[in-house]
This record gives structure tokens, C-alpha cells and sequence, in this order.
């Protein structure tokens, strides 16, 4: 199973750069470029938790589990 998160979809459904996150979250613009690439391999718990705030998502929105993936 591979695990993805869903940030650079979401921001773009809501018309959002990934700079206006950054600002908003008081994060480095490369911290969010990271979480927006196919390449994660770690990420703090509370990063997320703080971007499901600044988004007002719920983790199940910005995680998704990538079963066709694996099943390839």
C-alpha cells in the first residue's frame, strides 16, 4: 500500500498556491513544495494536523491510501 498525500490536489480545487499556504501556515515555501511531491518519505504529525486546521479538512481528506499502486 502506498500512502499519499493529497495537498497539491486539494490546494488547486481551492485555487490556492502553495506560497498562500506557506504564509498562512508561517511555514518555508519549500516545506510545502515537499508535501506536494510524489517524493514524501516522512512528514511530522503535527505538520499535518496543522495544515488540516489551516485548511479545515479532515486528515481523511488529505491522506489517501493508494491500493492500486501496491496491487501492480
Amino acid at each position: 500500500m502506498k500512502i499519499k498525500i493529497r495537498l497539491r490536489e486539494i490546494l488547486a480545487e481551492r485555487g490556492m498556491s502553495q506560497r498562500q499556504l506557506a504564509r498562512l501556515m508561517d511555514l518555508r515555501p519549500s516545506t510545502i513544495n515537499h508535501l506536494c511531491s510524489d517524493n514524501v518519505d516522512r512528514v511530522y504529525i503535527r505538520t499535518l494536523e496543522n495544515i488540516c486546521e489551516a485548511l479545515n479538512i479532515s486528515i481523511h481528506d488529505l491522506i489517501d491510501d493508494d491500493h492500486e499502486s501496491s496491487d501492480s
